[in-house]
């Protein structure tokens, strides 16, 4: 059972530690999606491992017609709609074609960089930390965070941000020179980006939202290696952490 003060560990690391098809998969995921290390996928694939399992259990239930089975198999997919991870009329089978990549386009970090709001998936990471995105009128810093379909359209930059568009110059920002708000170094660099970026077609930049906000590992790595010379989230905070 374990001491009620300290939770357990809910994730499960790989087998056999030194394998080397494995490594450079998730080196890969790392680098495509900001992350700090290899738990972070571990945990990632924990998520998932248990979303399938309880799919492949429901499945091989048989329908008796009793009320719980119903819901139970309904709750499940509803879960993992409002998570963002299934479309609309979504079914039991689908859930087992999902992949850790589902998973980790879904967090908030990935998200923050996919709304336009980061110009790089380690620029995300750093303005979740510094304090300068948030949910509504939550601060987030947890980029980790799996966020839900309705807290998407609330994702903006705090209010409390220099880079939030009703920021105003305060003493520590006119000593350094540094403008706020749209005329942000880091929000300047961040539509330059975008303004420079080329598509195959009209449709490729509205690609991410045509598969549910789930981006293909192509596109998740194409556009991190264009952008691996944005601009440093410590430029907000006037150079200081």
């Amino acid at each position: 059972m374990g001491h009620p003060k300290f939770s357990r560990r809910v994730w499960q690391g790989p087998k056999h530690p030194w394998q080397s098809e494995r490594i450079d998969e998730e080196r890969t995921l790392i680098f495509n999606y900001g992350l700090r290390n290899h738990r972070e996928i571990w945990k990632a694939r924990s998520k998932l491992r248990r979303w399938r399992s309880n799919a492949m259990k429901l499945i091989a239930t048989t329908d008796s017609g009793e009320d719980h089975v119903s819901r139970e198999k309904a709750d499940l997919i509803t879960s993992l709609h409002r998570r963002g991870m299934l479309p609309e009329g979504a079914t039991l089978d689908d859930i087992l074609r999902l992949n850790v990549e589902h998973v980790l386009a879904r967090r908030l970090q990935s998200q923050v960089y996919y709304k336009g709001f980061a110009s790089s998936m380690k620029q995300a990471r750093q303005l979740l930390i510094h304090g300068h995105i948030s949910v509504g009128n939550q601060v987030m810093t947890v980029p980790g965070y799996t966020i839900t379909r309705e807290e998407e359209d609330t994702l903006q930059y705090g209010i409390q941000s220099s880079l939030h568009d009703s920021a105003k110059r305060t003493g520590e920002s006119k000593k350094s020179g540094i403008a706020t708000g749209e005329n942000h170094p880091i929000r300047l660099g961040i539509t330059e980006i975008r303004s420079q970026a080329t598509y195959e077609n009209e449709d490729e930049e509205s690609s991410l939202e045509l598969v549910d906000g789930v981006p293909t590992a192509e596109e998740v790595q194409q556009i991190a290696e264009a952008a691996e010379a944005a601009p440093s989230a410590d430029d907000a905070n006037g150079g200081e952490s």
